[in-house]
C-alpha cells in the first residue's frame, strides 16, 4: 500500500519519511512490506491509510490539481482537514494512531460488533436497531449512512445479530456481520471519544482554506474550533455520508476524487447518485490520469 507513489513521486516518499518521525516507527515498511495480520490492527490501519492518502494529495496538489470542497469518510475527515490545511500532517498522524488505539480499547475484544445491511431504507435500519436494543437490553445503532440503501450497524455484538436477524426477516437484500476490530460509531466508542477530546483539543487548528463537509452534520465547516469539535463528535457520532455527497451535488459538484487507497467511496456515489463523475488515485496511474482529464 502506497509503495507505488513513494517510488513514483519524492513529495510521497518524503510524506511517508515525515510519518516515520513523528511515529517513532517504520511506518512506510509496514505498508510496503506487511506483515499483513499487523497491518490490519486499527492502530495501524488508520495511520498507514492517513500517509497513503496525505501522500496522493501532495502529489496532486504539486501538478496543479486543487479542490473545492473536501469530505472523508470517518478516518478519512482527517485527511480532509490535511488537505484544507486545518491541521498539520505530523500532528494528525499521531493523533490518528492515538484514535486507532483508543478505538480498540474502548470495548473488549468479541463485547462488540458491525453489520451491513443492504436493501433497506435508512429509516427502517434505524426502527429495527431500536427494536432489537430494546429486546436484548444493549445498544445497536445505525454507525454509517453509506447509500439510500447501504447502513452499516454497531453496538453490541448480541444487538447486532439480533438486528441483523430482524433485517433479514424484513426484506433486506443482504444483512451480514462485518469482520471489524471494534464497534465504531456507536455509544460504545464513548470512553474513546472522551480520552480523544484532549488530545484533540491540544493540537493546533486553523481555518479550513477549502470548506470541510463533517460526518457528523453533513454540513459545510471551515472555522477551526468547530472542525475539532467534529472530529471529537464523530468517535460515537454516525457517518452521514450519503448527506455528505448530496450537500456536495447540491452546492454544483459534479466531478469527485476519491484519493486514497481502495474504491469504496467511488461505489458508493454511484448508489447515491449515477449522474455523478469520479475518479479514483491511490498509485502513480491514477495521478496521471486524473492530471490528464483535468487539464484536458
Amino acid at each position: 500500500m502506497g509503495r507505488d507513489l513513494a517510488n513514483a513521486f519524492p513529495l510521497a516518499r518524503q510524506t511517508f519519511e515525515e510519518a516515520n518521525d513523528a511515529l517513532g516507527f517504520d511506518l512506510a515498511d509496514l505498508c510496503f512490506n506487511g506483515p499483513e495480520d499487523q497491518l490490519r490492527l486499527t492502530e495501524f490501519t488508520q495511520p498507514a491509510i492517513f500517509t497513503v492518502s496525505v501522500a496522493a494529495l501532495r502529489v496532486l496538489a504539486a501538478a496543479g490539481t486543487t479542490a473545492d470542497y473536501l469530505a472523508g469518510h470517518s478516518l478519512g475527515e482527517y485527511s480532509a482537514n490535511t488537505a484544507a490545511g486545518a491541521i498539520e500532517f505530523s500532528a494528525a498522524v499521531r493523533t490518528v494512531r492515538r484514535r486507532g488505539q483508543l478505538m480498540q480499547q474502548a470495548v473488549p475484544a468479541g463485547e462488540g460488533a458491525m453489520a451491513a445491511v443492504l436493501g433497506m431504507q435508512a429509516e427502517a435500519v434505524a426502527t429495527l436497531c431500536q427494536e432489537a436494543s430494546r429486546e436484548v437490553g444493549a445498544p445497536v445503532e445505525p454507525a454509517n449512512l453509506n447509500a439510500p440503501e447501504q447502513t452499516v450497524i454497531s453496538g453490541a455484538t448480541a444487538a447486532v445479530e439480533r438486528a441483523v436477524v430482524l433485517a433479514r426477516e424484513r426484506g433486506a437484500k443482504r444483512a451480514v456481520m462485518l469482520h471489524v476490530s471494534a464497534p465504531f460509531h456507536c455509544s460504545l466508542m464513548q470512553p474513546a471519544q472522551d480520552a480523544l477530546a484532549p488530545v484533540l483539543q491540544g493540537i493546533a487548528f486553523s481555518p479550513a482554506k477549502i470548506p470541510v463537509v463533517v460526518n457528523v452534520d453533513a454540513r459545510l465547516v471551515t472555522e477551526a474550533a468547530e472542525l475539532r469539535d467534529a472530529l471529537v463528535r464523530q468517535v460515537t457520532g454516525a457517518v452521514h455520508w450519503t448527506e455528505s455527497m448530496q450537500l456536495l451535488i447540491a452546492q454544483g459538484v459534479t466531478t469527485f476524487v476519491e484519493v486514497g487507497p481502495g474504491k469504496v467511496l467511488s461505489g458508493l456515489l454511484r448508489q447515491i447518485d449515477r449522474s455523478q463523475k469520479c475518479a479514483q488515485v491511490e498509485d502513480s496511474a491514477g495521478v496521471e490520469k486524473l492530471v490528464t482529464v483535468l487539464s484536458s
